[in-house]
């Protein structure tokens, strides 16, 4: 919830802290990519982001600091299956940690005021989020500041900066593409996979409540069913 336009659709009040989720290593994915859906479950949403990629070993270091510490920039899609919110809202775990849920790329950027930037996610050519830079209720030199006084970053580490309002599920087909204008344009596509294990841990169900998050409070769209 770190833009103007998502704390307004969720009717959120102002002057939240943010608070962070990991994502695996593994869940790291290239540009040109594909994001997997599995067979069973139907709220797997898009979240384009701007990744700020740490350049340099980060531990207490202050907001004016922060820019010094970076690699550069790119664009990023922070993929979430909200089937699974009933039971990980909290840690995200399964709600964003399966393999392939960052697609990332084309590359790093460097040398670029990322707070003169636009933020747009498109799917199947068609702009569906939009956000500039100044929208942010905490900007990045913020967030880094803010994660380094808890933990180390290192060299590589990826930190994901928030979504504008518009996050919605995607459907097997989609292609989808995020642009962060100065720094590039990542495009992947979405594809069914087999389902988990069936006879093990939590079964993914799209729940009120999930559905409520995964299409951001519009219940006109929840009647039209998911991924469309």
């Amino acid at each position: 919830m770190n833009y103007e336009s998502r704390r307004l659709e969720f009717g959120l009040p102002m002057g939240t802290e943010p608070s962070y989720f990991l994502k695996p290593p593994t869940t790291v994915l290239g540009h040109g990519g594909v994001v997997r859906r599995p067979t069973g479950c139907e709220l797997l949403n898009f979240e384009g982001e701007i990744a700020a990629v740490v350049g340099r070993p980060m531990r207490n270091v202050p907001v004016a600091e922060a820019w010094e510490y970076l690699a550069g920039f790119a664009p990023a899609n922070d993929v979430g299956l909200h089937d699974y919110r009933e039971t990980d809202a909290g840690s995200m775990f399964r709600v964003k940690g399966h393999d392939g849920f960052c697609p990332i790329g084309p590359g790093v950027v460097a040398g670029v005021d990322i707070r003169d930037q636009v933020l747009r996610t498109y799917r199947n050519g068609v702009v569906v989020q939009e956000g500039p830079v100044s929208e942010m209720l905490n900007g990045i030199d913020y967030l880094l500041a803010d994660i380094s006084r808890h933990v180390t970053l290192q060299p590589g580490d990826i930190v994901l900066t928030g979504t504008p309002a518009g996050s919605r599920p995607m459907a097997p087909g989609d292609v989808m593409e995020v642009e962060v204008t100065g720094i590039g344009r990542l495009r992947h596509t979405v594809a069914e996979a087999p389902a988990p294990a069936a006879d093990v841990g939590f079964q993914p169900v799209a729940s009120q409540m999930s559905k409520t998050v995964a299409f951001g409070g519009d219940f006109k769209a929840l009647e039209t069913g998911p991924g469309r």
